[in-house]
């Protein structure tokens, strides 16, 4: 089920591609108190020998994956650099499964995980980001870190657990 409609894609996206820089650095500060692993998944980037041009580029992906969340007028939990590692672990492992298959069946892995994937809106859109900037770059090995860090931006909004809705009565609301 997708938490971030399409209508909040588009709204999230005009916003983001709008922002100054003043505005872009004050929702930054608003990530930091928000979502502070996400913000340092990120400003990690440069530690593992991503240059600070290409680490923009994550910040980029960042500030819409969050604008995202706000434009989808939920309430999101912190998450976690636990749910960080094992969402990490996952994508990697699906990664390194797909490698041993033929170029037919990686294709057929990969829309098959695409069809499956709960934030289908946000991964079209940060897929679609990442594969535009890597046909403008001078490719790097550790482009493959920015790659991981917006992969896992999304399967974290994705995965999170979303906290249940309570009744008046305090008694949890069922699933619908």
């Amino acid at each position: 089920m997708t938490r971030i409609s399409l209508e909040a894609m588009a709204r999230a996206t005009r916003a983001v591609e709008a922002m100054n820089l003043q505005q872009k650095e004050a929702l930054t500060d608003e990530i930091f108190l928000a979502q502070p692993h996400m913000l340092g998944s990120v400003l990690v980037l440069p530690k593992l020998g991503v240059s600070m041009e290409k680490t923009e580029f994550a910040i980029e992906l960042l500030l819409l994956c969050f604008q995202a969340m706000k434009e989808s007028g939920r309430s999101w939990p912190l998450i976690t650099e636990d749910e960080q590692d094992l969402q990490q672990r996952i994508y990697v492992t699906t990664v390194r499964l797909g490698e041993d298959l033929s170029p037919s069946q990686q294709d057929r892995l990969m829309q098959q995980y695409m069809g499956d994937h709960p934030e289908q809106n946000l991964l079209a859109c940060i897929s679609a980001r990442t594969a535009d900037w890597l046909e403008r770059i001078d490719p790097e090995d550790s482009d493959r870190y920015v790659m991981l860090a917006a992969a896992n931006l999304v399967n974290c909004i994705a995965f999170v657990p979303m906290p249940t809705s309570r009744e008046p009565s305090g008694r949890p609301r069922r699933a619908k």
